[in-house]
């Protein structure tokens, strides 16, 4: 089957059952999951029972992969939730459903969205899984090319009290980069007339270096500055992120991602592989533009989940082990492994 034929990167996300050869996905029960995971379904079955008899629900069960059927069977024949369906009165549609089923919408880089740019590029506010650092410093006097300065307490993305700034990130959310950027040299523009700025309005492409210049016209006035800092942190992420080197990466990820989806039906696993292998350089040969060990298994995620079945043989296996012995020494090169690195180790 296919999944006998993936990377071991991919196998541990869907691991083999035991068993000689293992059951086909129709026969797998708890009884064939690992221990760990048997308690976790357990328990997740405990869950959803406890949420459904708090909502007081009768639910009809569906399942779309092999995890999701040994789930929702789980479910079916929990002893309580039996007990739950015969007395509650709200009927509800429960649809279960494998996320590795759907690996490529996660490592996926989806068309021209701003939003999941920043998200992506710029670092984690700490302490925050969903928001980002936003580097304030060009706000200030204090003149630094350190990229790590601390001393200015960052900016974010959550501005829920500024209309302006929430009104800018549905813009961020909802339309393509182009009219997402005019839209915030467009607030920019209209905040600093109502501060009585002396900003030039200009026609045409906007770029970086356009916003950053606006940006800095608050710079020295005090009350602007805090009348409009909610939309400032949104209009600087947004110039921090298309002067990010990983920002041209991404379009190169969604470029290949498109050609792969357009060329699928023509092209062999094995012939993308060996397109893939002269790509994959060790620290000391890779320049900015190249890709790392973790671009490189986020691409094979994307590149297995949309081929769907492939075709088992001599040359399949050929392509994968020149493909492991690259990622390997690549892997093994790295002076300053990452933490997905030195867990994959």
């Amino acid at each position: 089957s296919a999944e006998l034929c993936l990377l071991p990167a991919l196998a541990a996300l869907l691991p083999p059952l035991p068993g000689p050869g293992g059951p086909g996905p129709a026969e797998v029960g708890l009884g064939a999951l690992p221990a760990g995971l048997r308690a976790a379904v357990r328990s997740l079955v405990g869950d959803l029972d406890s949420l459904f008899t708090a909502l007081g629900l009768r639910e009809e069960s569906f399942a779309v992969g092999a995890l999701s059927r040994v789930v929702a069977a789980e479910l079916a024949s929990y002893a309580p939730a039996r007990n739950r369906r015969r007395t509650a009165t709200n009927k509800a549609s429960v649809i279960f459903v494998d996320r590795t089923l759907d690996l490529a919408g996660a490592v996926g880089h989806h068309g021209d969205n701003l939003a999941e740019k920043i998200l992506s590029v710029l670092p984690k506010l700490p302490g925050h899984k969903t928001d980002v650092m936003v580097n304030m410093v060009e706000l200030t006097a204090l003149q630094t090319s350190d990229e790590t300065c601390t001393i200015i307490a960052p900016g974010c993305l959550a501005q829920p009290n500024d209309p302006a700034a929430k009104a800018l990130w549905e813009s961020f959310m909802n339309l393509k980069q182009k009219e997402a950027v005019m839209e915030a040299r467009r607030h920019l523009v209209e905040a600093a007339s109502r501060e009585n700025l002396p900003i030039k309005m200009s026609m045409g492409r906007v770029t970086p270096e356009q916003l950053s210049s606006y940006s800095q016209l608050f710079r020295n006035n005090l009350k602007a500055l805090e009348n409009h800092c909610g939309l400032l942190q949104l209009v600087l992420a947004t110039v921090q992120t298309l002067k990010h080197p990983q920002t041209s990466k991404w379009d190169n990820f969604l470029a290949f991602e498109r050609l792969l989806l357009q060329t699928i039906d023509d092209s062999e696993m094995p012939s993308v592989l060996n397109q893939l292998l002269p790509m994959i350089k060790s620290y000391n040969e890779r320049t900015k533009d190249d890709y790392t060990c973790e671009d490189f298994l986020v691409l094979l995620i994307y590149i297995y989940s949309v081929f769907g079945e492939i075709k088992c043989g001599e040359e399949l296996d050929t392509a994968e082990e020149e493909v492991k012995k690259a990622l390997v020494k690549a892997i093994c090169d790295e002076p300053d492994p990452s933490p997905l690195l030195q867990k994959i180790t």
